[in-house]
């Protein structure tokens, strides 16, 4: 856990200090704490973390809107916490490429599981701490590289958020099989921290985008209507109905 570089943006220096405590007490020792999404920005560009916990009130520039920005400088998770409390707000977190999302008030205890949640789906802190897989996952146009978390389409890398990845990787090593949104959250997400259809719907989205030649007419990731979906592995993909 000391190895474990997490970084606080909040600029309620009583929330900062509660979460440092709690962490500290669960053995997480290793934090950065700051106050605005600019020294959020400048602290990912001078160092590596493993996750991002993120308020989403912060002066000058709102998490949601610093969010896009980070995820130009790390793949880590990021954790959002707001007051505000509406689906809309919560799919705005998931869709700039937030992977989890807490409302205030809440119980420092609940952050401490949702950040240890999001660091077993990790997709570094999995690499870093199980044996590296045999070979990779290929759909032709794309590949997973399970054993170095990462995905390439045409041969490039494309950078891919935690939770997105592990969807991918899942849906990857079932080919062909459907499974419903329930399914997907009971498999990927494991704990139900996320509880809103749409949700799933805006992973989906976001994996189309990296893999699909065009994420409006999907051949690979496609929904079956009334069932599920299902990631297509054919020589001709079919186009989605």
């Amino acid at each position: 856990m000391k190895d474990i570089a997490i970084l606080l943006v909040d600029d309620e220096q009583a929330i900062v200090k509660l979460l440092e405590t709690v962490l500290h007490k669960e053995g997480f020792l290793n934090i950065d704490k700051v106050g605005t999404a600019e020294e959020a920005l400048l602290a990912c560009e001078r160092r590596s973390y493993d996750i991002i916990v993120l308020d989403v009130t912060l002066p000058n520039m709102s998490g949601i809107e610093a969010c896009p920005f980070i995820r130009r400088l790390t793949d880590a998770p990021i954790l959002f916490l707001s007051a505000r409390t509406t689906d809309f707000d919560k799919l705005t977190g998931f869709a700039v490429g937030g992977d989890d999302y807490v409302t205030k008030p809440f119980n420092p205890l609940e952050i401490v599981a949702r950040i240890k949640s999001l660091l077993r789906r990790s997709s570094k802190f999995i690499s870093a701490v199980t044996p590296p897989a045999n070979g990779l996952i290929d759909f032709g146009r794309f590949q997973i590289h399970e054993a170095s978390a990462e995905l390439r389409v045409g041969g490039i890398p494309v950078a891919c958020p935690t939770l997105v990845f592990q969807l991918l990787l899942f849906l990857s090593k079932n080919p062909n099989r459907i499974f419903t949104k329930s399914e997907l959250y009971e498999r990927v997400w494991g704990d139900n921290s996320i509880s809103d259809d749409n949700t799933i719907m805006v992973h989906i989205h976001r994996i189309r985008e990296r893999i699909e030649p065009d994420p409006a007419r999907p051949e690979y990731l496609v929904n079956v209507r009334g069932l599920g979906y299902k990631l297509v592995k054919k020589e001709t993909a079919p186009h989605e109905h």
